[in-house]
């Protein structure tokens, strides 16, 4: 349905079946049958619209007031283009304050041989992390660094949680993802693909900033970042080339997750241009 055409039509309740319908994929459960997920806000929805996998775009009519660019452009992508009063808006959110723009797009994911291509050279694996908010800044630092693709190991989070979405930025359409719940095959693929494994450790053997680990970064390198209480898994962590340590030089105890995968990532983006 065009924009135009959607004008015209009355707006859904949230209990309209195609609302009732879209809510049930806040679950994860729920995505996984359907194979589609929920993208909230304008930015991210831009970004889906602008890399071709939104079925459908609710929105309110102050929302079509504020971006009518963005759903004129979703109608020009062959999205459907539903109309929806704020309460609809609302249970389609999972946030304190719905934007009132709410796209149904179908799973990013792909098999992790795919995601990691022919000769993969920065890659970022998430290993049993479960706050979605730190999946998705992981993703989106992925994205700025380089990396070739994102491969979420074992227990960790969906990346098409609504909230790792929104921390993604948009970053989740930009590269590949892989989901695998053996974490230790995904690992197995990493060094078949040629990338070395280096584990993020706070007690690792090698520093980041030792001169020794400068030829390691400048390879293809995939680094394994663990959960955010206890870190890397001992099981993936044996199975690392390095064990690679962030040095702290103030009083901070420690790192969080994300800003440690920025300064790793980061540092193998610096030393591969090198």
């Amino acid at each position: 349905m065009s924009a135009r055409a959607a004008q015209a039509e009355p707006p859904g309740t949230e209990r309209t079946p195609r609302v009732v319908a879209a809510r049930k994929l806040l679950r994860r459960a729920a995505r996984d049958r359907a194979g589609r997920f929920l993208v909230e806000g304008a930015q991210a929805v831009r970004e889906a619209v602008r890399y071709g996998h939104v079925r459908e775009l609710f929105v309110t009519d102050a929302a079509a007031d504020r971006h009518p660019d963005l759903v004129e452009a979703a109608a020009g992508a062959g999205a459907r283009i539903s109309p929806v009063t704020e309460r609809a808006a609302a249970a389609l959110s999972d946030t304190i304050t719905p934007q009132g723009l709410v796209a149904v797009c179908d799973l990013l994911d792909v098999p992790v041989a795919e995601a990691l291509g022919e000769r993969p050279s920065l890659v970022a694996v998430c290993a049993g992390i479960t706050d979605p908010g730190n999946a998705g800044t992981v993703i989106r630092v992925a994205d700025a660094a380089g990396a070739d693709a994102v491969l979420l190991a074992g227990d960790t989070v969906d990346p098409h949680n609504g909230k790792a979405v929104r921390a993604s930025t948009g970053s989740v359409f930009h590269l590949p993802l892989a989901r695998d719940r053996d974490a230790a095959a995904v690992l197995d693929a990493c060094s078949a693909a040629g990338l070395t494994l280096l584990a993020a450790d706070a007690a690792g053997e090698l520093d980041l900033h030792e001169p020794a680990a400068r030829p390691v970064l400048a390879g293809p390198v995939a680094w394994v970042f663990g959960g955010e209480a206890h870190g890397v898994p001992a099981d993936l962590a044996a199975r690392a080339d390095h064990r690679v340590r962030i040095p702290i030089h103030g009083r901070a105890e420690s790192l969080n997750l994300a800003t440690a995968a920025a300064v790793c990532l980061y540092a193998s983006a610096a030393a591969r241009r090198g």
